[in-house]
């Protein structure tokens, strides 16, 4: 479904009726207007694209500045406009909010591991002083992880291992739940193709998941990993069959070696609080 301008409006108004919806609809316009010649990779407008991330932002209800800056947060990497131009039609907070994801989307990330990739989350942590950035830059890459597919598969694979290492920890840090599992299962979908596919294969069957079969996965997987306690091989209703998978791959992938059944409580209390 491509998003229409009117459903970022819609969502705004249902938790903030005082919202400056003039505002909004000038960034739209803006937004139209500079990125009119750019095609995305699949072939839609570049439109689209601020319009998911705005409405990304508007469905876990940031502010007016923080929705006009997802409509407007790739037109200084992008276009000739600068951000000087930016705050001289919608005022400093946005624009300061919009330089400071073009500051972040500058960056260039070499494959990052465990340590390596804590000093790259903090490292982005440290170099904004508005949290609004990051969630910014969290809903565009949700959305680019989205259509990735449009990609060639040697930046396929660069921006999951990027997201799985460094934006999906961010997410989980600030504790916007909904991002961090959507950006999780977006990159094991790309990084280990064939576990997702057979998990989605079994699920899509109706068969039961058990976490035995989850193990069975990391196992053909990870084999240079060592799971050396017992684990549970209770099975998990229908919602958490794939929240589980996750959950165990992305707590092997940062420690090293853990439980399933470790791993699936803390799950549990991920998936309650998000």
């Amino acid at each position: 479904m491509v998003r229409r301008f009117e459903d970022i409006l819609e969502r705004v108004e249902e938790y903030n009726p005082g919202a400056d919806l003039d505002l909004l609809r000038k960034a739209y316009i803006f937004s139209a207007r500079e990125h009119r010649h750019q095609p995305r990779r699949s072939g839609e407008p570049y439109l689209v694209h601020p319009l998911e991330v705005a409405y990304l932002l508007a469905d876990i209800h940031l502010d007016t500045s923080s929705i006009v800056a997802g409509l407007l947060h790739d037109v200084v990497e992008d276009t000739l406009t600068t951000i000087e131009t930016v705050s001289d039609y919608f005022g400093e907070d946005v624009a300061h909010i919009v330089a400071g994801v073009t500051k972040i989307s500058k960056l260039k990330f070499a494959t990052a591991r465990q340590a390596e990739a804590e000093n790259l989350r903090k490292m982005i942590l440290a170099m904004v002083d508005d949290i609004r950035v990051i969630l910014v830059k969290l809903a565009d890459r949700l959305h680019n992880m989205r259509t990735l597919e449009h990609l060639p598969p040697d930046k396929r694979q660069r921006i999951a291992r990027e997201t799985r290492e460094i934006y999906a920890p961010i997410a989980n840090r600030l504790g916007i739940g909904r991002f961090k599992s959507e950006l999780d299962d977006l990159s094991f979908q790309y990084l280990e193709p064939e576990a997702h596919q057979e998990l989605t294969r079994k699920l899509n069957s109706g068969r039961k998941v058990s976490s035995q079969f989850i193990q069975e996965i990391i196992d053909r997987h990870e084999h240079d990993i060592d799971l050396s306690q017992e684990h549970s091989s209770r099975v998990v209703d229908d919602q958490q069959k794939i929240k589980l998978a996750r959950g165990t791959r992305r707590s092997v992938h940062r420690t090293g070696g853990g439980a399933i059944a470790a791993a699936t409580c803390c799950q549990a209390k991920q998936c309650n609080s998000g």
